[in-house]
């Protein structure tokens, strides 16, 4: 990858939706050029899809939280299937310390939550326990990966 796939990469980032017009131009490129660049990202992996980031709150879900979950030993398999069928998850990550898993959940509101905690989390194969964090306050969120990757803030 070099310093013109970064280019790209930062710029689809930014605007999934820019055209090829639009991209080529920022990076001073033909816009064959960046197409037939874009191509060989996503049939590398690199961009992986194109979408858009909706408002959970304008949407009703105004509860953003975080559960960590114990899991017995031997079920994670059970649990990573299970887990990937609860729609209100939106994000479950293995780890390592005091819990095995991290997730990142939404609900309506906290009467939701709770219906979700124990009617669906707590009856998933092999936890063993978990503990709840609810967000106050986004202060930052999804943050372009390519800022990271450069160091340099959007």
């Amino acid at each position: 990858m070099d310093q013109t796939d970064r280019r790209l990469l930062s710029l689809v980032e930014r605007d999934g939706r820019a055209s090829f017009a639009d991209i080529a131009g920022a990076a001073a490129m033909s816009k064959t050029a960046c197409w037939n660049r874009l191509q060989g990202l996503e049939k590398a992996g690199l961009i992986q899809g194109y979408g858009a980031r909706l408002d959970r709150e304008r949407l009703g879900l105004s509860i953003l939280a975080f559960v960590s979950v114990t899991i017995d030993l031997g079920r994670h398999d059970e649990f990573e299937q299970a887990v990937a069928t609860v729609p209100a998850v939106l994000d479950c990550y293995t780890t390592a310390g005091e819990f095995d898993y991290m997730l990142r959940v939404v609900a309506a509101d906290v009467a939701a939550l709770d219906r979700l905690l124990r009617s669906e989390m707590g009856r998933l194969p092999g936890v063993r326990s978990f503990s709840t964090r609810i967000c106050l306050k986004k202060v930052l969120e999804q943050r372009p990966l390519m800022g990271a990757l450069t160091g340099t803030a959007p």
